[in-house]
């Protein structure tokens, strides 16, 4: 049987260059157009690893930015079952 523990396969893809920012968390934020959970764009996730160490470097500097932006554009609550049971009345 296949071992799929995530620690164990993550190190194929260990290699000696910039680091992905990635954390797992692959949600675009609505309005924003960025990623949640990394805040890079989803032409960034797409085009990373065609990317020199430069140009990660250089997306790495904005993301703290861009997590700072993130924090104030949270996306609209819908309000789970409670909005669901007011919007029925």
């Amino acid at each position: 049987m296949a071992d799929h523990n995530p620690s164990s396969t993550d190190t194929v893809w260990r290699r000696d260059e910039i680091e992905s920012p990635c954390i797992k968390v692959c949600v675009l934020h609505p309005t924003e157009r960025l990623c949640m959970g990394c805040y890079r764009s989803g032409e960034e996730i797409a085009g990373w690893s065609r990317y020199t160490p430069e140009q990660r470097r250089s997306v790495m500097d904005t993301l703290p930015a861009r997590a700072d932006r993130m924090d104030t554009a949270k996306p609209p609550r819908r309000g789970g079952r409670a909005g669901r049971l007011r919007n029925d009345r």
